[in-house]
């Protein structure tokens, strides 16, 4: 076996684990950013750059009931693990957790009365939707998304690397 081969194989062996595997969350740069909104649709662009909420009830990932991993559509990022996700009959999918804390940031949303938060991708800022307080146990968390912000992969197809940041992006998902 090749040395190459030895850190690819640990690099699945990882994506295999339980434990949570590493992302790079550093920022793309101002080229790679421009090449990824370059190709939004404008309802992409909306709700990702411009804090917009797609309608309810019309989200193409609200019925999505696969094992798998929904990723930031914009930069590829883990968000949410499918076993995350509940009903919670708002008409957007709703997730109990992220995927990893560190993966998303709440924002204060000045919109509204209450004071409510919208959360974004940590790695490339892309609104995503709103958390709330109201959700079931463990966490009491309701992070209500929009489907449009989202790309969804199955137990055992590869991760999207859109930013060619390698090892475990591209790698097949298990977990």
């Amino acid at each position: 076996m090749t040395a190459e081969q030895e850190i690819c194989k640990v690099a699945e062996n990882a994506m295999n684990s339980s434990a949570t595997p590493q992302f790079d969350l550093t920022p793309p740069g101002a080229t790679q950013l421009r090449k990824l909104t370059d190709g939004l649709s404008d309802e992409e662009r909306r709700v990702m750059l411009h804090h917009g909420d797609e309608e309810p009830f019309c989200g193409i990932l609200l019925a999505e009931k696969r094992e798998g991993v929904f990723t930031c559509r914009l930069c590829g990022l883990p968000l949410f693990k499918a076993g995350a996700k509940f009903e919670s009959g708002s008409g957007w999918p709703s997730f109990t957790a992220p995927f990893n804390e560190d993966h998303l940031r709440r924002v204060r949303d000045p919109r509204y009365a209450k004071e409510t938060f919208e959360v974004v991708c940590a790695r490339c800022g892309a609104q995503q939707g709103h958390v709330f307080d109201d959700g079931p146990p463990p966490s009491g968390l309701r992070y209500c998304i929009n489907s449009v912000a989202l790309r969804f992969t199955p137990r055992g197809e590869r991760l999207s690397d859109i930013l060619c940041r390698g090892a475990p992006e591209g790698e097949v998902w298990n977990g």
